[in-house]
């Protein structure tokens, strides 16, 4: 009874001593405020980032598979010398492909524009750029990563005849065609004109505010605007269930194809979402160890001020000691009061910290409604190639300038 009652005088005059000294209580605990806050802040947004990339990687299917020279995806660090001499993908790989491996349903080319260009679209005066755009098949749109909103998606004719047709996403019509039909209607891309046959819906699971600027071509009527581009991407979609087998028969023909030595690693990648995920968790990991390494010093250091504080106070009230002990308090009662200040204060700053670090949610949340997260990866994300919902063109334009 007596330690209760001790508990209780000292936090009610702990509260009397923060009332009188407020500014020197604040900036006593503005180091347990700035390390709470920093690690519930931080915390919250590596984790609502994780659930947004998940879900978008997840969006891709479960028996997909994205076929590249190299590691696509979350890495960290450059790509190595052996990856930058590296021969690209061909055309006659994803015939192969579709043909010696039964576990495989269907796959689709994906045929890069020339790097060293910026691309313009425009229709009317109006002038769209940052566009994602690529060449590839039918089956595109059949594996599910084209859902068309209006129109249609080329045919095998269209691309046998290399015909001038395309297909927008909806940013794209938005920026050329506001208020009009695009279908039908003719653009102009690096000064080519095509006819708009269909327009893509933006995909569900996609970056917030994320810009939908594909603009697809049948694959033969790519290679005729760019007859210099060779980077291809394969996407390749298993039958079902049978993901790993599928994964398995493609190694074993592209390496054939590809002339690989047997005691020589892959010259290629194969990716799934399940190993993209994967490589992006391992990014974020360091990042969230080193934040809450350093919002622990900033807890450490608050910690320690408190401490300083603490002592200083006891130091200019020896007088305040000295009476109390005068009139009976005992050695107990006074660590007791002086521990009870040194708690409260610190739970107060508690409080304040974690207001502080959802404060930091919010405005992170509020940012991430207006402004592309992807950026917060370094240009390791992108969007584009997958039905915009993806990792790739950015981070091949990245990787393709490195190499450069």
């Amino acid at each position: 009874m007596n330690l209760r009652s001790s508990l209780m005088s000292g936090v009610s005059l702990a509260m009397a001593t923060l009332r009188s000294h407020k500014l020197r209580s604040l900036l006593t605990v503005l180091g347990v405020i700035i390390g709470t806050g920093t690690i519930i802040g931080v915390g919250s947004i590596i984790a609502g980032f994780d659930g947004a990339i998940t879900n978008i990687l997840k969006s891709f299917g479960t028996n997909s598979l994205v076929v590249f020279k190299f590691r696509v995806g979350f890495r960290a660090g450059n790509l190595t010398p052996e990856e930058r001499l590296r021969k690209p993908l061909t055309l006659d790989h994803a015939r192969a492909i579709a043909e010696r491996c039964p576990s495989v349903e269907h796959v689709s080319p994906y045929l890069f524009p020339s790097w060293n260009m910026i691309h313009k679209a425009r229709h009317k005066g109006a002038d769209l750029y940052d566009l994602d755009m690529g060449g590839t098949e039918e089956g595109y749109q059949e594996g599910g990563s084209a859902e068309m909103k209006s129109g249609r998606f080329f045919t095998e004719a269209e691309n046998q005849r290399r015909m001038l047709v395309v297909v927008i996403g909806e940013d794209v019509e938005k920026a050329l065609f506001s208020g009009m039909n695009p279908i039908g209607k003719w653009m102009e891309v690096d000064g080519h004109q095509f006819e708009v046959i269909g327009v893509m819906r933006r995909p569900s699971a996609s970056f917030p505010g994320e810009n939908d600027n594909r603009v697809l071509f049948p694959y033969y009527t790519m290679r005729k605007m760019f007859p210099g581009a060779q980077e291809h991407m394969l996407i390749v979609v298993a039958k079902e269930g049978q993901l790993s087998k599928a994964a398995d028969e493609v190694r074993g023909v592209l390496r054939t194809e590809r002339r690989v030595p047997h005691d020589k690693p892959d010259s290629f990648s194969i990716s799934s979402a399940e190993q993209m995920i994967e490589d992006f968790r391992k990014v974020t990991a360091t990042t969230a160890i080193v934040m809450v390494v350093l919002g622990s010093i900033g807890l450490l250091v608050g910690g320690i001020g408190v401490m300083n504080i603490m002592l200083v106070s006891v130091t200019e009230r020896a007088k305040e000691i000295g009476i109390r002990k005068a009139i009976g308090a005992k050695r107990q009662d006074i660590v007791i009061q002086f521990l009870s200040e040194a708690v409260t204060l610190t739970f107060l700053g508690g409080l304040l910290g974690m207001a502080f670090g959802w404060g930091i949610s919010a405005l992170a949340r509020r940012l991430s409604q207006s402004a592309y997260l992807g950026t917060v990866v370094g240009g390791g994300a992108g969007r584009g190639c997958l039905g915009g919902r993806g990792f790739v063109l950015r981070h091949l334009a990245g990787q393709q300038g490195g190499a450069a």
